[in-house]
């Protein structure tokens, strides 16, 4: 017989008049290869039919069961319960609007960020259905497949400091995004373009180092390559538009 599992859950309903944030505790019992999110469900379906958490691909793929296991944002469904102590304690994401428990509303953050770093690639180029795909080279597409990995869980955005106290700051999913654009060069906008983007403090000079980003990302993106290769792209466009100040005057 395996271990005997509590968990300790948050609770609350923000559209139920009478509910009151609360933590609710519940027990399992522990079987071979049990994750997170198989918990959860059983705990739905034999204790708590009102329960609420988001799932889709139960694969580590659809980002949407990220929530705080233990004080980490992680995904439910990648987490063993075999890697936790006898006690669980689940919490929803932060930053993000709850809608109830342990589920939270993502998709309009990410929309709106889309909306504004026009997460598309910008090209003055008519669209030509019977040309060739454009050809670009090895390297530079294993770059932007390594940054389009991202599945928008919010993880990074929970663990980001900079993030709980600056509500519009980009956090490391919108700079990923911008890297990734920035990276392919079918995207036509100039350094001005980019620079009157991201040079602020809600971009990427709004980012404090700490990198906890990098520590909880389930994908293992590689966020300090990206956040240093804006940094950098960024410093010398500063640079030059300081010198052709300086010669100006």
């Amino acid at each position: 017989m395996g271990r005997t599992l509590t968990f300790e859950i948050f609770r609350y309903n923000p559209t139920a008049d009478d509910d009151r944030p609360r933590i609710d505790i519940f027990q399992l019992e522990e079987t071979a290869r049990l994750n997170i999110f198989t918990a959860l469900n059983l705990i739905r379906e034999q204790q708590a039919p009102d329960f609420m958490f988001d799932f889709v691909c139960r694969a580590g793929i659809c980002g949407s069961c990220g929530m705080m296991i233990n004080g980490r944002p992680t995904l439910a469904c990648r987490t063993l319960t075999s890697d936790l102590p006898n006690t669980i304690t689940l919490y929803p994401l932060p930053f993000f609007k709850l809608l109830g428990d342990l589920s939270v509303d993502t998709g309009v953050w990410f929309r709106e960020v889309a909306e504004q770093i026009e997460s598309w690639i910008h090209t003055q180029t008519e669209f030509d259905p019977q040309a060739e795909e454009e050809r670009m080279d090895n390297a530079t597409a294993n770059k932007i497949y390594e940054a389009e990995r991202c599945i928008e869980c919010g993880c990074c955005l929970a663990g980001c400091a900079t993030a709980q106290v600056a509500p519009d700051f980009l956090g490391a999913a919108g700079l990923n995004r911008i890297g990734r654009l920035m990276i392919d060069p079918r995207d036509q906008r100039d350094e001005e373009d980019w620079f009157k983007l991201i040079s602020t403090d809600s971009g990427i000079f709004g980012c404090i180092g700490m990198m906890a980003c990098d520590d909880v990302c389930p994908k293992d993106l590689p966020l300090l390559e990206v956040f240093a290769y804006i940094r950098r792209k960024m410093a010398a466009i500063g640079f030059s538009k300081k010198k052709e100040k300086a010669a100006a005057v």
